[in-house]
């Protein structure tokens, strides 16, 4: 199986790694990105200045031009978000057999290789975990499954990840609130904290404080992008205010109703299913 990866960054590398340790055939690998050095890296196994910890040595891989003729199997997308749709466009047509989308957001990603690539196989992917964090939930939205992609699919469940269906819908509204909201909210916070002696912590301050370094730990620009590409943040704001201007009375209500919330999470993460 030959793939080629366009993005040459932290997931695209892992997802290489991923498919080369978890297939009875390892594929052999391109990898494509703007960057030529990056691709270059990539392809020599050289993890750069990525936080994942692992070695790309298993992968059999080589570096190729973006503007590349070569026709592969496979072509997976790990580009960021306001990039996908472009690089659909342009590698598209490289993909014999199977496209598969990387970059966290799915119904424009899916639309666009479904234009692009109508006879192809075509699977969205987002794991839901930085490399580093490998391996954990993976959501899979597959717009026209076949052989290729089950092998994908099979190959990223023997590393241990768990992998669930969903659309392209469900999981974008997803994203409005485990991604945009969830990021907003944790950033609001740091920005509005102030410096206290370590003593003063609670088990609550200190848990989000921890959350803050885990968030402003990574590269600015990803979050940028989830934050232009779903809505929530101006849910957060608006929540905030609410907060802020409530009396005991309503502050009282928006407890309860926050609580209600949290209950009705809770019930749906234990109830819920993977595959």
């Amino acid at each position: 199986m030959d793939l080629l990866v366009v993005g040459a960054g932290e997931m695209g590398r892992w997802f290489a790694r991923t498919l080369a340790d978890g297939l009875a055939e390892p594929p052999t690998v391109a990898f494509a990105d703007r960057d030529a050095q990056t691709a270059s890296a990539a392809a020599v196994g050289d993890s750069g200045d990525s936080d994942d910890g692992a070695s790309d040595e298993s992968v059999d891989a080589r570096a190729v031009a973006t503007d590349t003729d070569e026709r592969f199997d496979i072509v997976a997308f790990a580009v960021p978000i306001p990039a996908v749709a472009d690089a659909i466009g342009t590698h598209a047509n490289r993909a014999e057999r199977a496209l598969v989308d990387l970059s966290g957001e799915m119904r424009d990603s899916v639309a666009a290789m479904a234009a692009a690539a109508p006879d192809c196989e075509r699977v969205s992917l987002h794991p839901l975990f930085a490399a580093a964090n490998a391996p954990g939930n993976v959501a899979v939205a597959p717009d026209e499954p076949g052989p290729v992609t089950d092998r994908v699919r099979a190959a990223l469940s023997a590393a241990g990840n768990d992998l669930f269906e969903t659309t392209p819908a469900e999981h974008d509204r997803a994203m409005e609130t485990v991604q945009a909201r969830v990021h907003a909210a944790v950033l609001a916070f740091g920005l509005a904290a102030e410096d206290v002696r370590a003593e003063f912590q609670t088990p609550v301050s200190a848990a989000l404080f921890e959350t803050l370094e885990t968030v402003t730990g990574n590269d600015p620009r990803v979050y940028a992008d989830i934050q232009t590409a779903f809505d929530g943040a101006e849910d957060v704001a608006a929540a905030a205010a609410r907060i802020a201007e409530a009396d005991a009375e309503e502050f009282a209500s928006l407890y309860r109703e926050a609580d209600d919330r949290a209950s009705a999470d809770g019930d749906s993460a234990a109830g819920g299913g993977q595959s």
